[in-house]
């Protein structure tokens, strides 16, 4: 998500730890999240039927994630935390994650927000493909099994040669999920040193290099309301960050993180109300069978996790 702001990536990123363990607070607070999130999907969609390029749209975006890290950073461990030994890791998770993004946010400025907010959920899902192939950790086959469940699910939610989604936005979405995906990895490797707010802070910096420069081809002059929009998007984008991270701050992902398909119901309404388009018969199918997926792999990853069973191997 994002990404529908893309879910796993998204938690990793800001994750700032605390002893606080407040889990009704974690949960409604990243409730508001995946509202705002969708929220921003959806200004997206409509700045870009205003003429707004999708560039455009993440450089405002990531324009309003680096002015709140700075003061999330002084509020925790101080400015000291966004100190880095990793520039050229971080170079990296910034050209991958800036690709991730732009993925995204196009993919809902060709799909409806409903269909396009199914096919993010794919993010755990073939994260734990990617886990496989890049840190070669072991998959059994209870996880196999979820992962061909997730992609029954997309093919239901896609329907290849029916027509009734754009097949470029699919391929756009789908491009956008792995990517993503990749995302969680590079972000995963970076936490063995870094705290989160470090590598999202040095995401957001870095990337305004190449988005500044892409500005000066897309960017352009838009009338008040469209300005307005554009505001709608790095205010949402700024909310859905700080509840992320207020979530993370008092209960772990494995309670929050299935908040984030609450997305799928906002979705529906927003796309409802906005483009008179309710979501057909086949995401309502194929979501369930993703979002399930979704949730068994990381309720088995908790699970692997606990410190009394690391010596059990993955089924």
């Amino acid at each position: 998500m994002a990404q529908p702001s893309p879910p796993s990536a998204s938690d990793a990123a800001t994750r700032i730890d605390a002893p606080a363990h407040r889990p009704l607070f974690a949960v409604l607070t990243r409730l508001f999240a995946a509202l705002c999130l969708t929220a921003m999907f959806a200004c997206v969609k409509i700045a870009s039927t205003r003429g707004v390029h999708v560039l455009e749209s993440v450089f405002y975006r990531q324009l309003t994630g680096l002015a709140l890290m700075i003061p999330v950073a002084l509020a925790g461990a101080g400015i000291a935390v966004l100190k880095t030994s990793r520039p050229w890791t971080h170079a990296a998770r910034m050209a991958v994650g800036l690709t991730g993004m732009t993925l995204n946010f196009l993919s809902f400025t060709l799909l409806p927000i409903a269909e396009a907010t199914a096919i993010g959920f794919m993010v755990p899902i073939v994260a734990t493909l990617l886990s496989v192939i890049l840190l070669s950790e072991a998959v059994g086959v209870h996880r196999w099994a979820a992962i061909a469940l997730g992609l029954t699910g997309v093919l239901i939610v896609i329907q290849p040669g029916n027509g009734h989604i754009p097949l470029n936005g699919a391929l756009v979405a789908l491009a956008g999920v792995g990517v993503t995906a990749w995302v969680s990895i590079l972000i995963r490797k970076l936490g063995e040193t870094e705290k989160s707010v470090t590598t999202m802070f040095w995401f957001s910096l870095t990337s305004l290099l190449p988005l500044g420069i892409a500005m000066l081809f897309v960017g352009q002059a838009h009338d008040l309301e469209t300005w307005g929009i554009i505001g709608l998007i790095s205010v949402f984008g700024a909310a859905a960050q700080l509840a992320i991270t207020s979530s993370l701050r008092f209960a772990p992902v494995s309670v929050v993180l299935p908040m984030d398909y609450s997305s799928l119901i906002w979705a529906a309404l927003i796309g409802y109300l906005i483009w008179d388009r309710w979501p057909v018969p086949a995401t309502w199918l194929g979501a369930p069978l993703i979002i399930g997926s979704g949730l068994y792999i990381v309720w088995r990853e908790h699970r692997l996790s606990r410190p009394a069973r690391q010596s059990v191997q993955p089924t």
